[in-house]
């Protein structure tokens, strides 16, 4: 389900702050993505995440690109290879917290602190660092 919101990059900020929010929306995810229950991410249990990044090449006036299967998925090997910091072949929920935590602090800096008009996932970390910032104001 999709969902519009205002996102700033202080909200984002102020999630990854609150560690208890931070982590459990992390391990959350990551157990959802862990489908055979073993510790550990592969390729193939986080590719569906690794698409909803939602990967768009363009030229250099702006237009949208068509989709080649091979080079998609040179993308998303090289985007699971981000996560796999020690280069075995599988995603701990330490590297995945990790370059989550990365990829967050990514999006707040390119935010800034103007607000944003976005759509979001519902079960997304950005949905997440929203929710809390409504439940802190109320």
């Amino acid at each position: 389900m999709l969902s519009t919101e205002i996102l700033d990059g202080a909200t984002i900020l102020n999630f990854i702050k609150d560690e208890e929010a931070f982590t459990f929306a992390v391990r959350r995810r990551f157990a959802e993505l862990d489908t055979d229950n073993d510790g550990l991410l592969r390729y193939d249990e986080m590719l569906k995440e690794l698409q909803s990044l939602r990967v768009i090449e363009s030229d250099d006036t702006g237009t949208v690109l068509k989709n080649d299967p091979a080079k998609d998925d040179e993308v998303y090997r090289s985007l699971f290879s981000q996560f796999d910091h020690d280069s075995d072949g599988a995603v701990s929920l330490a590297e995945y917290t990790a370059e989550t935590k990365k990829m967050m602090v990514a999006i707040a800096d390119g935010l800034g602190f103007s607000p944003v008009q976005m759509i979001l996932e519902d079960d997304s970390f950005l949905k997440r660092a929203v929710e809390r910032k409504h439940s802190s104001t109320v």
